[in-house]
């Protein structure tokens, strides 16, 4: 489900980020074609730079990510695709976060597996609730650490004990956690991974550094990232080292202030909560890019809202049973934006139910 934006409306509903906070990638793409002239990439190298490696594995250690192998996937859903089917049949039910994101709720059904909805709040899954789920027998669970997509969810300390408790209780549980908010976010880290026998963990470079780069990094137990990078090669074989290369480029030059980029996108989602509050529209935007406004009638908001010239995305796109609501990617807004934007989710959204979502 997507709103097609029309001439002249305002696109909040693509989920994309700001342009102007991602970097040129002119230096770092003739960087690499040089290096390429002087040693071709072949056949039989390995399938991940060893540089790239060494610098995510550095920033898994530093954000107390347990130790593992490091695999070059195609972004983060391609990543996550792969993980599942290394450990899981058609049948098999994998515990989802609800509302989540779009493009999970699409693959887990796709891959011929049942999702299994999780409640959410502003501190991320409810124990209680992935406890049902996994008690219930899902065999997976997919958790999103920070700006969780689309309510901006970010796990704190609390939360994640909790979360790590009800894991411990399901060890044979595959875990796979969701970093895609890595560098565009000021909130600090709390992985899950280890709670469980088999896990993974990962990162995307979409959101800081551009999404038609499309690589992530992956790491998890032995047996996991095995089996991903074994099937991995008997596919596409790897993810272009070219792109890896111009990754490493990006990190080691510091080509993209990530203090700056969290700060810029909490700035507008902060104000654009604060607007919403101020009108008596409950609204969520923990961290990341994105604000989940509860509505009665998202149907009726989004044409409203299209109407006053937003377009903004239905909340059908990302929830299984959660209540219903509308997601506004904040990227594309100015300070000037504020003001009008939430006089304009006011008049369309009108009162929510304060017990609607979390």
């Amino acid at each position: 489900v997507r709103v097609e934006a029309p001439p002249g409306v305002r696109d909040l509903g693509e989920g994309n980020p700001d342009p102007a906070l991602l970097p040129a990638l002119g230096e770092a793409l003739a960087s690499v074609a040089e290096a390429y002239a002087r040693a071709p990439g072949m056949y039989a190298q390995v399938p991940v730079d060893p540089e790239f490696a060494a610098l995510a594995r550095a920033g898994f250690d530093a954000d107390g990510v347990p130790a593992g192998p490091v695999v070059a996937t195609s972004g983060s859903l391609d990543a996550i695709e792969r993980v599942l089917v290394a450990h899981l049949r058609p049948g098999d039910a994998v515990a989802v976060e609800d509302p989540g994101w779009g493009g999970l709720l699409d693959l887990v059904p796709a891959l011929g597996m049942r999702p299994v909805p999780v409640e959410v709040d502003d501190d991320g899954p409810l124990p209680d609730a992935l406890d049902a789920a996994l008690g219930a027998g899902a065999r997976a669970v997919v958790i999103t650490d920070r700006a969780q997509n689309p309510t901006g969810a970010a796990i704190g300390a609390g939360r994640a004990a909790e979360l790590r408790a009800v894991l411990a209780g399901y060890r044979g549980v595959l875990l796979i956690e969701d970093d895609h908010g890595h560098a565009i976010v000021d909130l600090p880290l709390h992985p899950l991974a280890g709670a469980t026998d088999r896990w993974a963990f990962v990162r995307s470079v979409a959101k800081a550094y551009g999404p038609d780069l499309r690589v992530a990094v992956l790491t998890g137990d032995a047996v996991t990232t095995d089996r991903v990078s074994g099937r991995q090669r008997l596919g596409p074989g790897w993810v272009s080292r070219l792109l890896q290369r111009t990754v490493v480029h990006l990190w080691t030059t510091g080509a993209v202030d990530t203090r700056e980029v969290a700060r810029s996108y909490a700035r507008r989602r902060d104000a654009l909560v604060r607007a919403l509050e101020d009108r008596g529209i409950e609204a969520h935007g923990r961290s990341g890019m994105n604000v989940w406004v509860p509505v009665s009638d998202e149907t009726g908001a989004v044409a409203r809202l299209l109407h006053a010239g937003w377009a903004v995305a239905p909340g059908a796109r990302f929830r299984m049973t959660a209540p219903q609501g509308i997601r506004l990617t904040v990227s594309p807004l100015t300070d000037a934006d504020i003001a009008p934007l939430a006089d304009a989710v006011a008049a369309a959204a009108g009162p929510a139910d304060p017990l609607s979502y979390g």
